[in-house]
């Protein structure tokens, strides 16, 4: 990077700043924050447990966005200076250090440009994941089973706990469908980017042959909804069905009619639990998952028609990424369209440049 370069880059991050400011509103932030201080001084205030929880969860997020806004604000604020200083005292190796820190600035900013693309309604809500493999047998099964772990090492890298909802294990190896819940601030707002196709070519470790085969997995994500959100469903319009638990959990888990599968006819959406050894569990389990599918499937039909997109084009069928590790190592969504080739440590949960980039590029 020379002088010309990074001056046009410090141009364009100012600019962006000035935008993202005219979004945040660092002001009113702040204002919101002191008015939240002086609420939690009122001894009343603590009267009302979940209304106290839920303001406490607005400042903790509103000083993670302020302290984010203003640590990328003033970095670029003291790079201007500093490139300016040292451009006129020809200061070459003041200059060198501002160039080597160029991508941690640019970092800085997208950081925060992602933070304000996580803005929507839903988008702090935990996150209700399903991974269910394509047709292919075991090779399909084990994709499936990579994706999973996936999604936990990325959960276990942001401190986010994981909630088994139902795991069906493969006859040989992988898994035949997964459900899971992601808690933490943001999950759903990061993860719904998931959604879709997931392709994976590779030598298969099941052919002995050693030929490349190609396998598909999808992906559903939806926000874990607020009971206070209302989703009518009807008794007349679910099935519900009890069978044998599957998964590991001991002898009682196993030998008892303790899991619950409930469709709800009209959309065809289908949920399972098997967490739990009491049924009456499992099933408010499946109704509380159920009721957060519905509720992504009526947002993506109100979205598809503001799209102007056919109602038979709403759904899961869409490829959105592939992970090629033969013949050659790529890692490459479909939306973002970048490239990545370092596929060991995304498949090893770290895929947060890769959500990042997409959220970014959906914005675009």
């Amino acid at each position: 990077m020379d002088a010309y370069e990074y001056s046009e880059l410090l141009k364009s991050l100012t600019i962006k700043m000035d935008n993202i400011k005219n979004i945040v509103k660092p002001d009113m932030l702040q204002a919101r924050l002191d008015e939240i201080e002086q609420m939690q001084q009122n001894q009343d205030f603590w009267n009302d447990a979940a209304n106290a929880a839920k303001i406490s969860q607005e400042k903790t997020k509103t000083e993670r966005i302020l302290a984010t806004y203003t640590d990328a604000n003033d970095a670029v604020a003291d790079a201007v200076e500093y490139f300016e200083m040292a451009k006129s005292e020809k200061d070459e190796e003041t200059l060198e250090m501002l160039y080597e820190d160029a991508n941690n600035l640019q970092e800085r900013t997208n950081a925060l440009e992602v933070q304000m693309m996580l803005s929507g309604e839903h988008d702090g809500n935990n996150a209700i994941v399903s991974i269910h493999p394509g047709a292919g047998g075991t090779e399909s099964q084990d994709w499936a089973n990579m994706l999973y772990r996936m999604y936990l090492r990325w959960a276990e890298r942001r401190g986010f706990k994981v909630e088994s909802l139902d795991y069906q294990a493969g006859e040989e190896a992988g898994i035949k469908d997964v459900s899971f819940i992601v808690k933490g601030e943001n999950a759903y707002g990061y993860l719904k980017v998931e959604n879709g196709i997931h392709r994976l070519v590779r030598i298969s470790p099941f052919d002995s042959n050693a030929k490349r085969h190609t396998s598909f997995s999808s992906v559903m994500v939806s926000p874990e909804i607020d009971d206070d959100i209302d989703i009518v469903i009807e008794e007349k319009d679910i099935r519900i069905d009890s069978y044998r638990a599957s998964g590991a959990g001991g002898q009682h888990v196993n030998t008892t009619d303790s899991a619950i599968r409930i469709t709800h006819v009209p959309t065809n959406v289908i949920v399972q639990c098997q967490n739990d050894r009491s049924q009456h569990k499992n099933k408010a389990a499946a109704m509380k998952m159920l009721k957060s599918r519905l509720y992504e499937y009526e947002m993506a039909k109100k979205q598809a028609t503001i799209d102007g997109v056919e109602k038979s084009e709403i759904g899961w069928g869409h490829q959105i990424r592939s992970y090629v590790m033969q013949p050659y190592q790529q890692v490459k969504d479909t939306r973002s369209n970048i490239p990545y080739t370092n596929v060991d440590a995304i498949l090893d949960g770290d895929i947060d440049k890769l959500l990042e980039g997409v959220l970014i590029a959906q914005a675009k």
